[in-house]
Formats: structure tokens, C-alpha cells, sequence
């Protein structure tokens, strides 16, 4: 057995030298997981629990940027909900208060509302009940670092997808998303979104006085996803909404149509 937080893995050729965080108290599945992803060419960091992982984490993450010098932090964490000493919720809290970007991924062994909805209020940026298939798994797990190397490859002055036609910065209103950056300001005071609330927010305003459906926000929120619910869309811009209250009290911009979906309204973007 591989010590708490020990680096394995390899890039493989043609592969993503990713480093990903795999918190599971199962000793069988996390092997399991590690196995799968490094096979795939990522490297992995092991961990028993919540709190084995956030004594090593905590030290590595900090204001969403890789602390000075060695070791950089994980570019993805997989975790377990339920661990002793402290489980995966308590974990996503604390790690999301460190990092908006870090892109988080969630283990239920309950098909339960109530764990998924949790858990994707708390910050995670998608889940897996098990029993899963690990090849959803690792598809999934590519879609997210898919959109993190653009949030980076962006923030380096490169190019992004979401940009087209040269547009960088969007303005609605109060409202400004920096289409490079993945950033969004309301009045000037940066929101802290996610990459599943940036993509949401961005799809919903760019298009004020239109209705989002759901399988819409899916569709132009995740491109390159197909495992997204519609449930989990509700979840983020329940989230959302919270975030920019907290920057406008009386915040109602991002209107629910019952039964349809949701949409930005369009007096706000004048």
C-alpha cells in the first residue's frame, strides 16, 4: 500500500501528465482508481480520508494559484462523500474555499437526492453514484480537465474555445465576463465562480431576454459533456444566484421560467 498522499503515475505517450487527488476510504476501490487513472498517463496522489487528505492539500492550494515552490497542488480531486474523520462534503467545503478552479469530483454510494444536491451546493463540479463504470468515470474526469487547461491556456494568453469571433469581454449591464480568464465582475467586484458557474452564467447572459431550457444550458454550458442532468443545472444556478446576491442584495437578473428553464432578463443588460 502506497503511503497517504504519495505521488505514482506516469505520463504515458500522448496522455495528460494531470496530477489528480483520489480520496476514497475503500482501500480496494481507491487501488482500483488509481490503477484506471494511471493508466490513462495521470499521476495520482492517494488518500484514506478526509482529513489524511486535507493535512496534504490544505498546504498546497491557497487563493486558487499553486503555493510558492514545491509541490504544486492536484489538478483534479476525486472524492468519496462518506469517510471517516471527516467526509467528502466537510473536504469540498474547505477545499473550494481555497480554490474556485479546482475542479471537484464526487463519490456517492447512495443514490440519493439529498448527497448529489449537497454536494454540488457545497462547490463539486460533478458526481458518480456507485456502483459506476469506470469508463464513465474516466470520461468525465476528461471533460473537466478538458476545461480547466482552457481556463489556463487562457489566463497564458493563449486562446479559448468559449471565445468566437475575437470576443474577449462581454458587458451586461453590471455585469462583464472575461471570456479568456473564465472571470466574471459584477460592478467591478469579482463573483468567484466555478468553471461549471462561469459556463452557466455565460451561456444564460450573453443572450439577455432569451429562455435557456435546461437541455439548452447543457448543451452550450458543457460542449464536449453528455452526462450532465438537468438537475445538477438547477443545483449551479442555485449556487449562482447566491454568489451574485452577495454582491447585489437585491440581485434578480437571472429570472427561473417554471416549467422551461432560465434566462437573463433583459432590462438588467441595459
Amino acid at each position: 500500500m502506497k503511503s497517504a498522499g504519495a505521488e505514482k503515475g506516469h505520463a504515458t505517450a500522448g496522455a495528460e501528465s494531470a496530477c489528480i487527488a483520489v480520496v476514497e476510504d475503500d482501500e480496494t476501490l481507491r487501488a482500483s482508481l488509481a490503477f484506471a487513472l494511471e493508466a490513462e498517463g495521470y499521476r495520482v496522489l492517494e488518500f484514506p480520508d478526509g482529513q489524511v487528505a486535507w493535512e496534504t492539500l490544505e498546504q498546497r492550494i491557497g487563493d486558487g494559484r499553486a503555493q510558492a515552490g514545491p509541490p504544486p497542488p492536484p489538478d483534479l480531486v476525486v472524492l468519496d462523500v462518506m469517510m471517516p474523520r471527516m467526509d467528502g462534503l466537510e473536504l469540498c467545503r474547505r477545499l473550494r474555499g481555497r480554490s474556485e478552479e479546482l475542479p471537484i469530483f464526487f463519490l456517492t454510494s447512495r443514490d440519493e437526492e439529498f448527497d448529489r444536491v449537497l454536494g454540488l451546493e457545497l462547490g463539486a463540479d460533478d458526481y458518480l453514484c456507485k456502483p459506476f463504470s469506470m469508463r464513465e468515470l474516466l470520461a468525465r474526469v476528461k471533460v473537466l480537465l478538458r476545461r480547466l487547461q482552457l481556463i489556463r491556456a487562457a489566463a497564458a494568453g493563449g486562446g479559448a474555445e468559449a471565445v468566437d469571433d475575437g470576443e474577449e469581454l462581454v458587458e451586461v449591464g453590471p455585469l462583464t465576463l472575461d471570456l479568456r480568464r473564465y472571470q466574471a465582475t459584477w460592478r467591478g467586484q469579482a463573483l468567484g465562480l466555478t468553471i461549471t458557474e462561469f459556463q452557466i452564467l455565460c451561456a444564460l447572459a450573453r443572450r439577455p431576454g432569451h429562455v435557456k431550457t435546461r437541455a439548452q444550458l447543457m448543451a452550450e454550458g458543457y460542449p464536449h459533456d453528455n452526462y450532465v442532468s438537468e438537475r445538477t443545472i438547477d443545483t449551479h444556478v442555485k449556487r449562482l444566484r447566491r454568489k451574485l446576491e452577495a454582491r447585489h442584495q437585491e440581485f434578480d437578473a437571472l429570472e427561473t421560467v417554471y416549467g422551461v428553464g432560465y434566462r437573463w432578463r433583459e432590462d438588467v443588460a441595459r
